[in-house]
């Protein structure tokens, strides 16, 4: 098989596996009638189940204007961005990152279509203090960048002046 055929299905599986497990977490969360009637369902002095819809961006930001169709068009030129740089890259790291950024943000732009918002679910704390609530594929998205950035930074060959 060649290099770009094992790179791509690389990026494919990790895309695969990171938009499945996204969309059927927030699947089962939704259908769970506890967090409808609560809010909030207690697992460790330090994580919570909680559901809540991020009409914005990270942390929530610009959730007071509400314009799913402009985050959604975002998110899509990056994905597409994304794609163009998959078609240039020599490296199996960097195929699972792009995988998984482009897994997380479809998940996440298949929320704003069917809920005008992200399903986000992940609640973590240490005592009054709340990291905002999160899902999988934000998660994935963060990893992604940071590997990226960290292949970038010591293990991409830089051109040598």
């Amino acid at each position: 098989m060649q290099k770009k055929t094992i790179l791509y299905f690389l990026s494919f599986l990790a895309f695969i596996i990171i938009f499945v497990s996204d969309q059927l977490s927030k699947y089962y969360i939704l259908q769970q009638s506890e967090l409808a009637n609560h809010g909030i369902i207690e697992v460790t002095p330090f994580f919570n189940i909680v559901l809540t819809f991020n009409r914005g961006v990270s942390f929530g930001m610009f959730a007071g204007h509400n314009q799913p169709l402009l985050l959604i068009a975002i998110a899509c030129v990056i994905i597409l961005v994304l794609l163009s740089w998959l078609r240039k890259n020599t490296s199996p790291m960097v195929a699972l990152a792009v995988g998984a950024i482009i897994g997380g943000a479809t998940g996440n732009v298949i929320d704003r279509i069917r809920h005008g918002a992200v399903v986000d679910f992940l609640d973590f704390y240490i005592k009054g203090l709340h990291w905002p609530a999160f899902n999988i594929a934000d998660s994935f998205v963060f990893i992604g960048v940071v590997v990226l950035c960290v292949y970038s930074m010591f293990f991409e060959k830089k051109d040598q002046l």
